[in-house]
């Protein structure tokens, strides 16, 4: 069977290594870092979202980043230094306004799909990754934005997402302890929540049961193509905890790009134009260490559609809390400007939660300007991508795993 490379080793780059590894095929996955799943992979939001499917190209959310362009701790936040790569991709961001319905209701069709195949390769391979099956939650505080998501709600409805309009009285309900005065809400009890990282290092440790090979501490550096095949160049460190590298160079049948804001410059590399931006987020997980804190911490996932905020439970004593988007190129710093909302956020609707221990995290998401992932064929015989999936690579990646496996079986089968 043909040997496939893979560069990244996220939850994109596992699903796809493991979609390849159940077609039989030989694969070997390479990323920087000592680990997989130490970046954007990492520390995310947890929400397992078809309900969180909307894309962003709509001209409110162009209004809100000019509004908020010089508040430090808005939810989206854009610098206006000039860039190519964010002018050029801002450009496409417009120009793919007009498929704005069309595209929220094809991720919200490939998100119910991905769910069962994560849920399948969980059960499949044991991998316990803090699972809650209780539904997302979205609360509004005015009309306004209340009437903006039941438009919203009869896309993914036509998608064939089951999700009803709630009451405050049923938001309460819900959630008891959840705290505040709301308009109303949609509640999604299919959709649910997990840690990203503990899923994405299991399934790895799958993977290497049936047979993959992993360079960890590896920089890609270049690629060439051959007669039969393509090789890859990467730098590896040979001296643990030493800044001592060596060049290697191993040759392949074919190569998947799975890398987040990697891999619009392994794209060109490889001639492909992929007009990816990091989009950058933080988080704040919030360890429950207290009786009361556990008891005033939700269970139910939430999302604040106008702060920008989304929640997971992650077992009983942990609770993420995540949001913001900045758009500022590749930036991994953790401002405290940025992470003061979540907290206070927390507080402000949670105030039985303790929040003196909290520790925060930034990644960065792998956003195309259309908001879909770029899932399929290169220019060149052998090169295949999936990436780009923004803010909802967690919802998305079994899916588009399968999508990018069918491609590859189908590619060397012919």
């Amino acid at each position: 069977m043909p040997h496939i490379a893979i560069i990244g080793a996220g939850i994109t780059g596992i699903t796809t290594a493991y979609s390849l590894l159940r077609r039989g095929y030989d694969v070997t996955i390479f990323d920087r870092h000592a680990y997989p799943a130490m970046e954007t992979s990492f520390a995310n939001g947890g929400q397992l979202s078809a309900s969180n499917a909307e894309v962003w190209n709509h001209w409110s959310t162009l209004l809100k980043g000019i509004k908020w362009m010089l508040t430090k701790d808005a939810p989206l936040l854009l610098n206006p230094s000039p860039s190519w790569p964010k002018y050029s991709w801002l450009a496409e961001f417009v120009s793919a306004i007009p498929k704005y319905k069309e595209n929220t209701i094809d991720t919200a069709r490939l998100a119910i799909q991905a769910r069962q195949y994560m849920f399948d390769i969980a059960e499949h391979e044991g991998i316990n990754f803090d699972l809650e099956t209780r539904g997302i939650l979205h609360f509004y505080r005015d009309a306004k934005s209340f009437r903006h998501a039941a438009q919203v709600n009869t896309l993914l409805q036509a998608a064939g997402l089951e999700r009803k309009a709630v009451s405050p009285d049923e938001i309460r309900s819900i959630e008891p302890t959840l705290s505040g005065n709301f308009y109303g809400g949609f509640y999604t009890p299919s959709d649910s929540t997990g840690d990203i990282h503990k899923f994405t290092r299991g399934l790895a440790q799958a993977c290497i049961h049936r047979g993959a090979r992993f360079e960890l501490e590896a920089d890609v550096v270049g690629f060439q193509h051959q007669r039969v095949g393509i090789s890859v160049q990467w730098d590896r460190t040979v001296e643990a905890g030493m800044a001592v590298a060596e060049r290697a160079e191993r040759s392949f049948d074919g190569l998947v790009i799975c890398a987040g804001v990697a891999s619009r410059r392994f794209a060109r590399m490889l001639g492909d134009r992929v007009n990816i931006y990091p989009v950058k987020g933080y988080s704040i997980t919030v360890h429950l260490d207290d009786e009361r804190s556990q008891q005033g911490a939700p269970w139910v996932s939430l999302l604040d559609d106008a702060a920008k905020i989304v929640t997971s439970r992650l077992g009983k004593d942990r609770f993420r809390v995540a949001g913001t988007a900045e758009i500022n190129g590749v930036n991994y710093d953790i401002r405290a400007d940025r992470i003061a909302p979540l907290v206070r956020w927390t507080r402000q609707y949670f105030p039985n939660i303790n929040t003196s221990r909290v520790i925060p995290w930034s990644g960065l998401r792998p956003m195309m300007p259309n908001m879909l992932p770029r899932v399929g064929k290169g220019r060149r015989n052998g090169v295949f991508y999936n990436t780009g999936h923004g803010h909802l690579g967690w919802t998305l990646s079994c899916a588009t795993a399968e999508l990018v496996g069918e491609t590859v079986a189908g590619a060397y089968a012919a």
